[in-house]
């Protein structure tokens, strides 16, 4: 990347975006929501300021996209194609505000474009692709501040876009939070210091307190519960070394060693030329977010590879300033990165799988199962709540035993606009299904469908209840069946009703 010059940076970053643009787009039209993106369909039909994983703007974002209800997968997965496609170009005006030329701007796409943590993972309706645009344009609009003349109306309108972006990601993410904290960092050094005796960063931060109060207050009047939940609850005590390791192996999966590499000659490159007011606002937008989030995937027993994934954004924008990274492990990381994306899709869209690890091959442990398995389920779900109202006269509730199942179910109804109640009968933690329909609510109802598949145990255990029906679907993929979803009929017992 840092050898490509003039046009042909510009003609390889088009033909990357087409090529993935238009491979993003096929797979919108096949593929349900896996288990997290069907969750984030939920939060629309429960819009609130915070959950349990999340602040609400990723529900707000699927609220819009189903039209004031749920989205279909298909919704979801055409706006996240088109997103996914442009953030990269979102990137290359970053750098040009940071002064790179346009030439070279393009790096930052195919940087941005290729890099699998991006380039596959913002295909999916979650927080971080929110979380990404704003990080970036916080980013542009702190460096286009930093170029204006203090005393300017660029400076003002420039600096509060930069506080509407550091607010606007606090409610993507929670790790939004370390955006606001690097430019409120970077705004107390030296070049920005004497800014402070303008309007331009109290407007800033005045902006971004307001977004983010409706947040804080809710989350203060119920005794914090995202934190408790994504912290607290979470503590890994002794599995420091499991997490250390997954994190490592992840960053390896997620960002291939030639882009790992990459990253560490460009965050080199900054730490030497430290001194420039934009090269320390690069260099605090990465390691600002780096040491807590590494220390949080330590601490956390559900440690995920891309909790820091944001870290990577300010060294992307840099690669269009610098040519730290050799022309070798330039192609190397062009190339990593074109296979690895490649392959995912080919994965996703064929019987590669199936293929590559023959009798080896677990279905249970492949996740790409699930965003196949609940195109069948949908209609399965559907005809048994028809039957069960139609036989009893009553509405059932719908219950799963995992909050995986519980989201598909209830995000699966929604598309087809029925409000059956969804509830989740997991025993081992506490989920947003327990505030949205509470246990004793879901259990005085005559009739509950339990929805499961086999990666889940079949039999569910209430005593008081009889099993009345049993409806099961296997679901193929290239003629191998990947899951087999079972709903299952409960009704009161006649004992129980007495």
């Amino acid at each position: 990347m840092a050898k490509l010059e003039g046009g042909l940076a510009a003609r390889l970053a088009i033909a990357v975006s087409f090529g993935f643009g238009i491979l993003r787009l096929s797979v919108a039209r096949d593929v349900g929501f896996g288990d997290s993106e069907a969750l984030y369909a939920c939060y629309a039909l429960h819009p609130q300021p915070a959950y349990l994983d999340h602040p609400g703007l990723i529900g707000r974002l699927a609220l819009w996209l189903g039209h004031g209800t749920a989205p279909t997968p298909t919704q979801a997965h055409v706006f996240t194609s088109v997103a996914a496609t442009a953030l990269p170009w979102l990137g290359a005006l970053a750098a040009w505000a940071t002064g790179a030329s346009w030439s070279r701007a393009c790096r930052v796409v195919l940087a941005l474009a290729l890099v699998p943590e991006f380039s596959i993972g913002l295909f999916g309706l979650t927080p971080d692709l929110p979380l990404a645009f704003f990080w970036i344009g916080g980013l542009a609009f702190a460096a286009l501040a930093l170029r204006a003349e203090q005393h300017s109306w660029t400076a003002l309108l420039t600096s509060v876009g930069a506080g509407a972006c550091a607010g606007a990601a606090c409610l993507s993410k929670a790790s939004g939070a370390f955006l606001a904290l690097t430019l409120f960092a970077f705004s107390l050094t030296r070049a920005m210091r004497p800014r402070w005796r303008t309007v331009a960063p109290w407007a800033a931060t005045a902006l971004a307190a307001i977004l983010v109060a409706p947040v804080l207050i809710w989350e203060a009047r119920r005794g914090w519960p995202m934190l408790v939940h994504r912290i607290i609850a979470q503590a890994g005590g002794k599995l420091w070394a499991r997490n250390l390791a997954v994190l490592v192996f992840g960053q390896l999966l997620y960002v291939t060693p030639p882009f790992l590499v990459g990253a560490y000659f460009l965050l080199r490159d900054l730490w030497r030329r430290n001194r420039d007011p934009t090269d320390q606002l690069l260099w605090l937008i990465t390691i600002v977010p780096a040491l807590p989030l590494v220390a949080l995937s330590v601490w956390s027993r559900s440690v995920e590879p891309h909790w820091i994934a944001p870290a990577y954004l300010g060294l992307a924008i840099h690669v269009a300033r610098t040519d730290a990274i050799s022309a070798r492990w330039s192609a190397a990381a062009l190339a990593a990165g074109t296979a690895v994306v490649l392959a995912v899709f080919a994965w996703i869209q064929t019987p590669l799988p199936m293929r590559l690890l023959g009798n080896r091959y677990d279905a249970r442990q492949d996740i790409t199962n699930d965003l196949l398995a609940w195109g069948p389920g949908r209609s399965l779900l559907k005809q048994a709540v028809e039957d069960t109202a139609f036989e009893t006269s009553q509405t059932p509730v719908v219950i799963g035993p995992h909050w995986t199942i519980c989201a598909q179910a209830h995000a699966a109804l929604a598309s087809f606009g029925s409000r059956i109640p969804v509830g989740c009968n997991d025993n081992n933690q506490r989920d947003d299904f327990d505030d949205w329909l509470p246990r004793p609510a879901w259990r005085q109802n005559p009739t509950i469908l339990f929805v499961t598949d086999s990666r889940f145990a079949t039999t569910p255990s209430f005593p008081d209840r009889h099993v009345r029906r049993i409806s099961e679907a296997a679901i193929y993929r290239h003629e191998k069946a990947v899951r087999v979803l079972r709903i299952i009929q409960l009704d009161i017992s006649k004992s129980a009703a007495l």
